[in-house]
């Protein structure tokens, strides 16, 4: 059985990925994972193929051994993982709680890691790994700290694994979008106590989009895919200027 596995998948660009993988990769079916049941079985009703539904906490260490043993009891054959699950939060550190803090690293970087190792025994040649970074993984953002420093791991972490699996055939694809507009993610960041350090998000993007390109850079086998031109611009100028200097930058950038 030819699937692929979607974290992240009862909002935002996982829901969006389970929507366009399900017209284009031919597949017999997704594996959505996601705390929201009730989400992805009405996803369920947008795709027209059979979506098998995994409602597990990722910030959880047990959803993984469970998450683990239905895929060794079902031995699929997992032609496309996306790992879309996480989140941000935008503040001072002392506005952001310890717990949120944990529960970014724990998401955005060891469930990333996590269902990479448990899904890859079960990938073979062709298939492909979108692990879905930020362009903030470029450099580091002040009052954006904890959710870069993720990004930035997660990135680091996909460059290095596409090396190792040269010799499977394997492609992996660091997928840093800029904002997107229309998901979840602005609305769920800016609950802290206090989320003004960053006022507006000018040029951001639209998940169709984004997913739209960050398939197409999978299937190129692209090792980074930008899909904007505010990220691609970013990535280009973070290889040649300073952390320190692009923190300033930030600095002006977040008051627009």
């Amino acid at each position: 059985m030819r699937i692929a596995v979607v974290t992240g998948a009862s909002s935002g660009l996982g829901q969006e990925f389970v929507r366009q993988i399900s017209k284009k990769e031919g597949l017999d079916g997704i594996w959505t994972v996601a705390r929201r049941r009730e989400r992805m079985e009405e996803l369920q009703k947008q795709v027209d193929i059979p979506l098998k539904i995994l409602p597990y906490d990722l910030t959880d260490k047990e959803s993984f051994r469970k998450i683990s043993a239905i895929i060794k009891s079902e031995q699929p054959d997992v032609r496309v993982l996306v790992n879309a699950a996480g989140f941000g939060k935008i503040g001072s550190y002392s506005d952001i709680s310890v717990a949120d803090c944990d529960d970014m690293i724990d998401l955005n970087c060891r469930a990333a890691v996590d269902i990479t190792q448990i899904v890859l025994p079960y990938m073979k040649e062709g298939s492909r790994i979108l692990e879905i970074c930020s362009t903030s993984a470029f450099q580091p953002f002040q009052y954006l700290n904890v959710y870069a420093a993720t990004k930035a791991f997660l990135y680091r972490y996909s460059r290095a694994l596409r090396v190792e699996l040269f010799g499977r055939k394997i492609k992996v694809t660091a997928v840093c979008p800029y904002w997107i507009k229309d998901t979840e993610f602005i609305g769920t960041a800016q609950k802290t106590r206090n989320s003004s350090y960053i006022w507006g998000f000018p040029f951001a993007s639209r998940e169709k989009s984004v997913v739209r390109m960050a398939l197409t850079d999978s299937r190129l086998g692209l090792p980074v895919s930008t899909p904007g031109i505010v990220c691609f611009l970013h990535r280009i100028v973070a290889k040649f200027i300073p952390g320190e200097l692009m923190m300033g930058l930030w600095e002006l950038i977040r008051h627009l």
